[in-house]
């Protein structure tokens, strides 16, 4: 599989696209102006602790308060002096945003604070050696931990990424030594800064793109905007140097990247609630407060043969659209979706095997939960940033004429 990133400007937003095999894969806006909180790294100040719902309310600036779960966060990084590790309103605390306000909810924080590179995470509350489950080879997984041990610090710990399987262990070492140097600074200089302090600044969005590709599989990175450009070349001269030569100018008088890769029209169409099947089946997206429902239908291929067989073909085929479909749009919570019903338990239990390989491709964690009794199938997927709908919501606004114009 070779992958190509585009990332271009248009009305005032950053739109980054990753391309498959020439095909759509995943695709991101981002406000140029909008101030980005993921993964930023604070000292907040805890406001009230609730309860009954086991959380705390963390002011990371000036009006802005984060949800704050305990019964995730049950270690706490005091930058108040204390005699125990007993959370107070009042306390000051290290937090990371760990995901974005999405609608009415605010957003996350967590104590696992964490620098993420693009082979390693460095942790500042587990001092332990973690390797991706990603990597199933049991040889590939011990050369790796035995790798990094001697660059551990005493009170950190490292996740080795999946990224590492493709990179050389020089690169990964380098990387190592950065990280951990990073977060020994962070560290020490937290507890003398004032509260509501960003002591660390997380990359852009399109450069947190850039990290988290497969270097074996990024063939180009491609932006027609000479400020994209020299930020994307300085970040990767630091942080990914063998990337360097991938990065290209497009340049052209007469067009733009829009127009060659199509980005309206894929952006159009990955906001649309029908979703077109080769068999003439096609889906249905609607994404609801509390969950997305997805139902598959066998629209224009009801007058072929209605037997299971061609059934089971709709259904797989489907399983697959599903599975781009969610990263295209970062679908994410609880996903139901409504199969077309099959007699036969063995092909239900094909579409469900076949449908689990099919979500583990994703980067972000997916897990297929189960089939109801109604043949609903489950899906969870990790809640990390906003939907591809709330981020275009202001560009397709601003679009009172065509989207190039």
């Amino acid at each position: 599989m070779e992958a190509k990133l585009i990332i271009t400007k248009q009305n005032n937003h950053i739109i980054s696209a990753l391309f498959e095999d020439d095909k759509i894969a995943e695709l991101s806006v981002e406000p140029v102006e909008e101030k980005k909180l993921l993964g930023n790294i604070y000292t907040g100040k805890v406001k009230n602790i609730v309860k009954n719902i086991n959380a705390a309310f963390v002011e990371v600036e000036a009006g802005l308060l984060c949800y704050y779960p305990l019964d995730i966060n049950k270690e706490h990084i005091f930058l108040n002096p204390k005699n125990n590790n007993k959370l107070q309103e009042g306390d000051e605390i290290l937090v990371q945003i760990s995901r974005e306000a999405m609608k009415t909810k605010a957003p996350s924080v967590t104590s696992n604070i964490n620098l993420t590179g693009k082979y390693l995470v460095i942790t500042a509350m587990n001092p332990t050696i973690g390797v991706s489950g990603k990597i199933e080879d049991s040889a590939a997984r011990k050369h790796l931990k035995d790798l990094i041990e001697p660059y551990k610090g005493e009170n950190t710990g490292i996740i080795v990424r999946t990224n590492a399987l493709d990179a050389p262990d020089s690169a990964i070492i380098k990387e190592a030594m950065i990280l951990e140097e990073q977060m020994n600074n962070l560290m020490k200089r937290a507890p003398y800064l004032s509260c509501f302090s960003l002591v660390s600044k997380a990359p852009s969005g399109y450069l947190m793109d850039i990290r988290d590709l497969r270097e074996r599989n990024l063939k180009e990175i491609i932006t027609d905007d000479k400020e994209l450009f020299d930020e994307i070349s300085q970040y990767l001269m630091i942080y990914q140097p063998m990337d360097l030569q991938k990065l290209r100018f497009f340049e052209s008088k007469t067009t733009g990247l829009t127009q060659v890769y199509s980005i309206d029209t894929n952006l159009q169409k990955a906001l649309g609630e029908r979703v077109w099947l080769k068999s003439g089946g096609y889906l249905i997206i609607q994404q609801t407060e509390a969950m997305v429902v997805i139902d598959v239908n066998t629209g224009k291929s009801i007058g072929k043969r209605k037997s299971q067989e061609h059934f089971l073909k709709i259904n797989l085929e489907a399983a697959e659209e599903i599975a781009h479909q969610l990263r295209l749009r970062n679908l994410s919570g609880i996903i139901i979706v409504d199969f077309i019903d099959m007699e036969k338990e063995e092909s239900r239990h094909r579409l469900m095997k076949e449908f689990d390989v099919m979500l583990r491709k994703d980067r972000i964690k997916t897990s297929l939960i189960d089939m109801t009794k109604l043949n609903l199938i489950e899906i969870t997927r990790k809640k990390v940033k906003k939907p591809l709908h709330e981020q275009a919501a202001n560009l397709m606004i601003q679009e009172t004429v065509p989207l190039n114009d």
